[in-house]
């Protein structure tokens, strides 16, 4: 088969379209043929040398796909061969076939693009074991999403409202906050002209914050919560170290999470197969009626990965980056 490889660490251009080992599914794996590949900021750090895959993992980037399924590995039952999937994955997803644990699949609904799908799983994931399993988001509470106009930031509002919370975001661009505004997002905050703090402050403090940033943001976070308010990190685009003054906290009784999604493990608690288990069942059918769906900024063909990495390095985008690898 062919897949993106790395020519070592650095810019767009190590990324090569090349020839490569197919894979082969091992017991309780299927063999994806791949329709598409979303693009996450992850896939971005991996590039540059600073998120390396877990041992077990393919060296391809590509944290998510969609496409076919062509063969089953042993004990592979609830499965057929032609079904339409989507995938979470630990890698592997820029290339032409990808072998996927089963209890990593999703469906594709019939009515679905299926290079648009492949935008769904990562973000999926990320957002409901984040504000449902571990915040325990529900109905009334505030959340605060920051980087509102990315491909997690597009499908957490919509999570949120479909679950009857109350969403609030940031964005670089008036353009970017409209288009949040439109998937139901009701506080808009520039931050390149406003502080979200203050903001959140006249409405009383965010239940939830869902944070890219890290460290830049950790401090002004705490800040914005409200009493018992939950800080929940899953990026570090502003920094892995930072301080935190603890009292701010104990004013509030509040509590701060920080999670990784690739690097869980497959099965058992906490896995990514509890994560995906829940999503099929409580969100997918969101999913499935068409009342949740993939936000999709740009699709290129494979062989312009680094393109589309520079999409992201460029913060334009709104929503997802999908490369397309096969019609």
């Amino acid at each position: 088969m062919r897949a993106v490889e790395l020519n070592g660490f650095g810019g767009p251009e190590v990324m090569e379209w090349t020839e490569t080992v197919d894979p082969e599914p091992g017991a309780g794996e299927v063999l994806v043929e791949v329709v598409a590949a979303g693009v996450n900021r992850a896939d971005v750090m991996q590039r540059r040398g600073f998120y390396p895959p877990p041992a077990d993992a393919s060296s391809v980037p590509g944290l998510e796909c969609s496409g076919t399924i062509v063969e089953l590995g042993a004990g592979v039952s609830d499965w057929q061969v032609g079904d339409r999937v989507c995938a979470l994955l630990a890698g592997g997803g820029y290339a032409e076939l990808a072998a996927v644990p089963s209890t990593q699949l999703l469906p594709v609904p019939e009515e679905m693009d299926l290079a648009a799908a492949a935008g769904l799983p990562e973000v999926a994931a990320t957002v409901w074991s984040n504000l449902v399993m571990t915040a325990g988001m529900r109905s009334g509470q505030l959340v605060l999403i920051h980087g509102g106009g990315g491909g997690i930031g597009t499908h957490a509002i919509q999570v949120a409202r479909r679950r009857g919370a109350r969403v609030a975001v940031t964005a670089g661009s008036d353009e970017k906050l409209a288009k949040c505004a439109g998937l139901g997002a009701e506080i808009l905050v520039n931050y390149r002209t406003q502080d979200f703090v203050s903001v959140l402050a006249d409405a009383g403090g965010a239940d939830i914050i869902l944070d890219n940033m890290g460290a830049a943001y950790l401090e002004r976070n705490a800040e914005a919560l409200a009493p018992h308010g939950q800080l929940v990190v899953i990026g570090l685009q502003g920094g892995a170290t930072g301080s935190l003054n603890i009292g701010a906290l104990l004013r509030k009784w509040g509590s701060v999470h920080a999670t990784n999604l690739r690097a869980r493990p497959r099965a058992g608690t906490g896995s990514k197969a509890e994560i995906i288990a829940a999503v099929r069942t409580q969100l997918w059918p969101d999913v499935a009626a068409g009342e949740i769906f993939p936000v999709i900024s740009a699709e290129l063909p494979v062989t312009e990965a680094g393109r589309a990495h520079e999409l992201l390095d460029a913060h334009d985008t709104f929503g997802k980056v999908v490369l397309r690898v096969r019609e």
